[in-house]
């Protein structure tokens, strides 16, 4: 018997910059140890066959599926395809298992580690992994997740993923920057609340995109990378009123995100009380302006830094799903109750990956 292939991706944490990537601003996203795992074996079967582990369910995947045949999210048609399209040729099937330890539509980005580990596991197959580069990896998920089906998602999560580590990612420019990535003890928290990605981003973007085209209409050479706490008050009027939350998320998200670069690209010792509170004023944007967290969840953040955290917020899209907090070591175990105290249902420490 033949060496089973393995390929594995990380979860994903964005810190600063949540609904931005979709307006080309910039991010500071990390990845977890957490994963998706895809392990398989050649067969003589005329299609892959892969046990799913954590639904107890069985994916058939058509080696010769067309693209007319692709189902809306079936990520595992797409990946064959983008590759495909991009030159790779596959003819043998495998059959083996998917599993991992991401909770599914909880904001850590369990479907993006699921199209880059499946990549991955394709091009081992025919030994291409080693020719293909992070960055290109990412770019191909992208292809495959969101631009494939029309998605209103930005790059972030197949760009962290594909990559790891915590990095600043432009996403105009879609280049990376590596980061301090010390960032102390880190807690996640599940809410028990299944996030509502496509509804809250679509929304999100819609609104947000409205007020930077409303501004640009009267101000024609505006440039939303370059505009501060000036320009918001200055332009403010022309923004009508039901995109106003947005205009002012949109700015001062970005202003925190290079906040928050300049200290993590730094050599100097980080300043995690002041990492912190730049957190907490992220998540008072997504909270008030946004407003893509549930009642329930602002009870869980808040008794989460009564009980010491440093800063903590929603992860990914939000409506629901997991939040991050960052704790020190004598209060790391505090928090964690105080997450389950306040009705999160799990919440444990994890750590940032860093790439080998």
């Amino acid at each position: 018997m033949t060496k089973p292939i393995v390929a594995k991706a990380p979860a994903r944490i964005c810190f600063f910059g949540d609904h931005q990537d979709y307006l080309k601003l910039p991010v500071i996203a990390g990845t977890i140890n957490r994963y998706i795992q895809v392990e398989g074996q050649r067969t003589i079967e005329p299609d892959f066959n892969f046990y799913l582990t954590d639904i107890q369910k069985y994916k058939l995947i058509n080696l010769n599926n067309k693209a007319n045949n692709i189902l809306d999210g079936d990520y595992y048609h797409s990946v064959l395809y983008v590759l495909r399209e991009k030159g790779f040729d596959f003819k043998q099937a495998y059959q083996g298992n998917i599993s991992g330890t991401i909770p599914i539509n909880a904001g850590l980005s369990s479907s993006s580690a699921l199209v880059v580990a499946w990549m991955r596991f394709l091009l081992k197959s025919i030994d291409q992994e080693h020719k293909v580069t992070d960055e290109q990896i990412g770019r191909w998920a992208y292809e495959a997740e969101v631009s494939y089906f029309n998605q209103p998602g930005g790059l972030m999560d197949q760009f962290t993923i594909a990559q790891g580590g915590l990095l600043y990612i432009d996403t105009l420019s879609t280049k990376s920057e590596r980061l301090n990535a010390n960032l102390g003890s880190l807690v996640i928290a599940e809410s028990g609340l299944a996030k509502k990605t496509l509804k809250v981003l679509q929304n999100a973007r819609t609104y947000s995109q409205g007020a930077i085209a409303a501004v640009q209409e009267k101000i024609v050479d505006f440039d939303i990378h370059k505009a501060d706490e000036t320009q918001y008050k200055e332009y403010l009027s022309l923004v009508p009123k039901e995109f106003q939350d947005h205009w002012y998320a949109a700015i001062y998200n970005h202003l925190l995100t290079q906040k928050a670069r300049s200290m993590l690209a730094g050599r100097q010792t980080l300043n995690l009380e002041q990492l912190g509170s730049w957190m907490d004023a992220h998540q008072q944007i997504l909270q008030e302006r946004i407003q893509n967290t549930p009642q329930a969840m602002q009870q869980q953040l808040k008794a989460a830094r009564k009980a010491g955290a440093l800063g903590a917020k929603v992860i990914g899209s939000g409506g629901g799903g997991c939040m991050v907090a960052m704790v020190t070591e004598e209060t790391k175990e505090a928090v964690i109750r105080a997450f389950m105290d306040a009705g999160a249902p799990q919440a444990y420490e994890i750590e940032l990956t860093i790439p080998q």
